[in-house]
C-alpha cells in the first residue's frame, strides 16, 4: 500500500467526557476554570474562535480532576470559586504539571492583590472585567514564551522521551527502540492523551515513496506496546477502531 498524506484542520475543544481526536498539529490545550457561567461561555467561545483547545470548569476539584488526567498548556483561574480560592491551585498545578502556564482573571485588584498572585507563581494577572482582545492577546504572550522555554522532555507514567536526542527513558533508565518503535513514540507522545489518526502516524514514521502492508502499523503497534511493558513504563496505548491510537498513565 502506498500511502498519501493529508493535511487536517486543527481539532476543536471538546466536553472532558468525550475523546480528542488529534488531527495533525496538536492545538496549544487551555483550561479555563470559572465559576460565572455566562463569561466561561464567552471565553470558551473566543478562545475556541482562535484555534486552540479548550475545556471549561467552574470548580477546584472539577480543575484537579481534569489536570490529574490530561496536559494543559495554559490555565485560565478565577480566584473567587464556591470551593475555594484559585490561588492555591497555583502551586499545586506547578507541581503536577511543570510546563502548565497559569493566568489568574479575578476581580481582586488591588496592588498587593496583584502582588499575591505572580509572587504565588501565576505567570500572568487579569482584573475583571477585561476584554476579550486583551485576555488574547496575554494568552499569546504566554504561549510564546511557553515556545522559548519549552522542556525538551515530555513524560507519561514512568516514561519520558528526550525531543532533543529522540531517547526514551524510563525512570531515567534509557531503553532501546527500533528506528520506527522509536518515530512511533515520538508521534504518540507529543500528543499524550489524545487519539491521533492512523494517517497522521503512517506519515510521521514511513517515508512518502515507501510501499507499506495493510496490517504494518498495527503490528509496530503491538510490538512498540510489548517493549513498553517489558520495561514497566506505567503507560497504556489504546486502540480506538477505526481511527488511531493513544498512549496514556496507565491507571492501574
Amino acid at each position: 500500500m502506498l500511502q498519501i498524506c493529508h493535511m487536517h484542520s486543527s481539532s476543536l475543544g471538546s466536553p472532558p467526557n468525550l475523546i480528542r481526536i488529534d488531527t495533525g498539529a496538536a492545538p496549544m490545550r487551555i483550561l479555563v476554570v470559572e465559576d460565572q457561567t455566562d463569561l466561561a461561555a464567552q471565553i470558551v467561545k473566543r478562545v475556541d474562535r482562535a484555534g486552540y483547545s479548550v475545556d471549561a470548569v467552574g470548580t477546584l476539584s472539577d480543575a484537579r480532576a481534569l489536570i490529574e488526567t490530561q496536559p494543559y498548556s495554559i490555565a485560565l483561574l478565577d480566584r473567587r470559586l464556591p470551593d475555594g480560592d484559585g490561588l492555591s491551585l497555583v502551586s499545586w498545578i506547578q507541581a503536577k504539571r511543570p510546563g502548565s502556564r497559569i493566568l489568574m482573571m479575578t476581580a481582586l485588584d488591588t496592588l498587593d492583590d496583584r502582588i499575591e498572585g505572580l509572587d504565588a507563581g501565576a505567570d500572568d494577572y487579569l482584573v475583571k472585567p477585561f476584554s476579550l482582545d486583551e485576555l488574547m492577546a496575554r494568552i499569546r504572550a504566554i504561549s510564546r514564551r511557553s515556545e522559548e522555554v519549552r522542556s525538551p522532555l515530555i513524560a507519561v507514567g514512568s516514561l519520558s522521551f528526550d525531543l532533543e536526542s529522540r531517547t526514551a527513558l524510563v525512570e531515567g533508565r534509557a531503553i532501546l527502540l527500533h528506528r520506527r518503535e522509536r518515530a512511533l513514540l515520538e508521534a504518540l507522545v507529543r500528543r499524550a492523551e489524545r487519539v491521533v489518526r492512523r494517517d497522521t502516524l503512517i506519515c510521521e514514521i514511513y517515508s512518502a515513496d515507501e510501499e507499506i502492508q495493510p496490517q504494518a502499523l498495527t503490528i509496530l503497534v503491538s510490538r512498540l506496546r510489548a517493549r513498553l511493558d517489558e520495561e514497566s513504563a506505567g503507560v497504556e496505548i489504546h486502540t480506538t477502531r477505526g481511527v488511531g491510537y493513544m498512549i496514556a498513565k496507565r491507571l492501574s
